[in-house]
């Protein structure tokens, strides 16, 4: 028998990862950090990871394999705008949220991979960064 989380369990586990009491902050990658956390993040011109915080989750319908199904889902709160790139960054073609003990807690690809070179800002707006649980 396999069971299936509650809403309740969605939301509180968006809230207590993802707006408990530690730091998260938002990580650029030039290759898939996957599961495992052996993904290629930016180096050197100017790059730091960003603080990024996350609104209330809640609960939104999606479809999979033809089938309406409940997910949890939460979004950045807050422009997130990165350092001017003093060199080239390379083209970014993944993000991932860590927490302040370096744990990476979720990653996914980005939209539309993009080349930062120098000169160059790389910023998320309110609501660009989606995670959904379950």
């Amino acid at each position: 028998m396999t069971g299936q989380p509650s809403n309740f369990l969605k939301i509180d586990m968006l809230n207590h990862y993802f707006r408990g009491d530690k730091k998260l902050y938002l990580h650029l990658y030039i290759s898939d950090p996957t599961d495992n956390d052996i993904g290629t993040e930016v180096t050197g011109g100017n790059y730091e990871p960003e603080e990024i915080t996350f609104a209330e989750p809640t609960l939104v319908q999606v479809q999979v394999e033809g089938e309406s199904v409940t997910k949890g889902q939460i979004q950045n709160d807050s422009l997130i705008v990165f350092n001017t790139a003093t060199d080239n960054w390379q083209t970014i073609s993944h993000f991932g949220i860590r927490d302040e003990d370096d744990n990476l807690l979720a990653s996914a690809p980005v939209p539309t991979p993009k080349l930062i070179e120098q000169g160059d800002e790389a910023k998320w707006n309110v609501g660009a960064i989606t995670l959904r649980m379950f």
